[in-house]
């Protein structure tokens, strides 16, 4: 292997490295925000919750039975729309 071959994998390892950190923070992020709703509004905070309506429903009983999943579903798209964004930073995209 040349010198500059070894400098630019270097870079393209480094590069790598980087995208593969901005990844792991995105999944993290939204990670927290599931754990929040589904765990967190479906049990933990069940009781307050459901002490507000919510289109003739308790909040909380939602939460458990229907928003987390809304939620789930609303976390896919915002992950791929995200990491889109992410691979054309990193000019990785297809």
């Amino acid at each position: 292997m040349s010198a500059e071959n070894a400098v630019s994998s270097g870079g393209a390892q480094s590069r790598a490295q980087e995208y593969w950190k901005a990844n792991l923070k995105i999944i993290m992020s939204f990670l927290v925000v599931w754990f929040v709703v589904s765990y967190g509004c479906g049990i933990l905070f069940i009781d307050a919750l459901n002490e507000i309506p919510f289109f003739g429903f308790k909040l909380g009983f939602w939460f458990a039975q229907q928003g987390s999943i809304f939620v789930f579903v609303g976390l896919i798209v915002a992950y791929t729309m995200r990491m889109n964004k992410l691979d054309e930073e990193f000019d990785v995209h297809e």
